[in-house]
Parts: structure tokens; sequence; C-alpha cells
């Protein structure tokens, strides 16, 4: 007669085991448990960072063009308006304005940008409280 080997089922080997080797497994799982979680919110969190510097160099960006603005503008069209006969103080002082209102748009967008990040990892609180959830049902009599 062939004698079989099979394998014991979970139930039998959930059984076959002692109060203590199963709070050992709990602990364990949920010690992995956490761990999953840290990797997930380190990922959402580095996604959302990247966004966050994305958004950062478009205001630094913006700030660059309306300076080189600033100068290009500030020289060029005041002279402009100078050789047409318009006060030179005031040439000056017109395209300023100008300029320093074009840098400011690029400016707002760049911080509305900012503004519309959020940095909290959503995802991962709700699993994590989905976790606790589960741990606590793991846990009850």
């Amino acid at each position: 007669m062939t004698t079989y080997n099979i394998p014991a089922s979970p139930v039998n080997d959930v059984q076959q085991k002692s109060l203590g080797e199963l709070f050992g497994d709990l602990t364990r799982d949920t010690a992995n448990l956490v761990r999953q979680e840290v990797s997930l919110a380190q990922a959402e969190m580095t996604q959302k960072a990247t966004r966050i510097g994305k958004d950062v160099g478009m205001l630094a960006a913006g700030g660059a063009v309306a300076y080189a603005g600033l100068i290009v503008l500030l020289i060029g069209v005041a002279l402009a308006l100078v050789a047409l006969g318009m006060a030179a103080w005031l040439a000056y002082i017109l395209v300023g304005a100008v300029v320093a209102a074009i840098g400011g748009y690029f400016a707002m967008q760049g911080l509305a940008k900012l503004r519309e990040a959020d940095p909290v990892p959503h995802q991962t609180v709700e699993t994590l409280k989905a976790d606790a959830r589960w741990v606590k049902e793991q846990v009850k009599p």
C-alpha cells in the first residue's frame, strides 16, 4: 500500500498552533504590514514631492523670465517712449509697471499650483485605518 504525504490544510495548521505561536504570527504579519504601509507612504510622498518640485520650478522660471523681461523692456521700450517725446522718468515708470505686472502674473500662477498641492498621503492614511480595523478584529476573543 502506498502512503501519500498530504500537506496539512491551513485550518489544521491553525488548530495545531499554540496561542503563543498564533500571536507570534500576528505580530510578524502586523510588522510586515506596517513595513509595506511605510513603503507606500514613501512612494506617495515622493510622487507628491516631485509634483511640488515641478511647480516650484515653474515659479522660478516665471521669476527669471519676468526679470529678464524687466531689464530688456525697461531699457528698450522706455528709450522708445523717450524718443516719441515722453519724459524719461515717466517712460521708465510706465514700462517698469507693465513688466512687473507680467512677472506678478507668472508668480501668481506658480503660487496657485503650490496651493493646490496636497502633501497628505491620503491613500496610505486610508489603508492604515483599514489595517488598524483588521488588527483589532484579529485580536478580538
